[in-house]
């Protein structure tokens, strides 16, 4: 992430009040993080390409190898799909955090008037943006694949919301890991282990029931797994009201614990 500030456009009025300047400010960061990545190229393919590239893998390179789903696999995958993209894509709150604290661009941030929270408010809302436009091209492409929601359009749009939602808290989760790290690398290399079990150990791929007996009450009650399957049972039609109370539960706590810590670890950081 390049250490130049881009020009900002005009940001809400901020009132009197302690909450409208930190809401204004988060805006600025937000909009400043979205200016950048207009102007990194190669994050802008990488964040079209990717999307398009899993849905495709797991549509026609494992879908014929993998049996035993309730409903045709390109139905049951895409919510795992999604959440993979997702949980992947925070993983970019840790790198960017980590480059902008080693280029000195957060004690730049830090000098100035400004909220303390908005530094990672408008890291994370930036995320979140992306996140929109990602799971907006998968939806795309899953469609031209062969991909049906059952539940009805307003379901299948919960589902997603859900999904959007949890990955904003792993945003924040990952906020602390770029605050800790020495470099950009370092944070990627710290996250990627605590995602990589999360991800693969769920139900975003295949049947809880077919994994070890060992591992399945760990995939089934794992966050990611809940997430996913509430998702799914809002797409594709399911139990539904009890798997996504537990989801908005977990999705919640994640986002009230995660942000809490991530400013304090913010405010410790320098």
């Amino acid at each position: 992430m390049s250490t130049t500030l881009a020009p900002l456009p005009p940001g809400p009025v901020a009132g009197p009040g302690r909450l409208a300047r930190a809401v204004a400010d988060g805006w600025t960061v937000t909009w400043r993080n979205l200016i950048a990545y207009t102007r990194i190229p190669q994050a802008l393919v990488f964040s079209t390409v990717q999307p398009i590239v899993l849905v495709l893998l797991f549509r026609y390179v494992f879908g014929g190898a993998i049996a035993g789903t309730p409903v045709p696999y390109e139905d049951f995958m895409l919510p795992g799909v999604f959440a993979q993209a997702i949980s992947f894509g925070a993983v970019g709150t840790a790198v960017a955090l980590a480059d902008d604290m080693q280029k000195g661009l957060i004690e730049r941030f830090r000098s100035l008037p400004m909220a303390r929270s908005a530094v990672l408010v408008g890291r994370t809302s930036a995320e979140l943006v992306r996140n929109v436009f990602v799971v907006a091209l998968m939806t795309l492409v899953g469609f031209l694949v062969g991909f049906n929601y059952y539940a009805g359009l307003p379901a299948f749009l919960g589902g997603i919301l859900l999904l959007l939602l949890f990955g904003y808290a792993l945003s924040w989760t990952f906020t602390s890991v770029g605050l800790t790290a020495a470099n950009a690398e370092v944070a990627q290399a710290k996250a990627f282990p605590i995602l990589f079990p999360l991800i693969f150990a769920s139900s975003a791929f295949v049947p809880v029931d077919t994994m070890p007996g060992w591992l399945q009450g760990f995939a089934r009650n794992q966050p990611v797994s809940v997430i996913i399957d509430a998702a799914r049972a809002l797409m594709i039609g399911g139990p539904t009201t009890e798997i996504l109370l537990k989801a908005l539960a977990w999705s919640t706590v994640v986002l009230v614990a995660a942000s809490a810590y991530g400013v304090h670890r913010y405010r410790k950081a320098l």
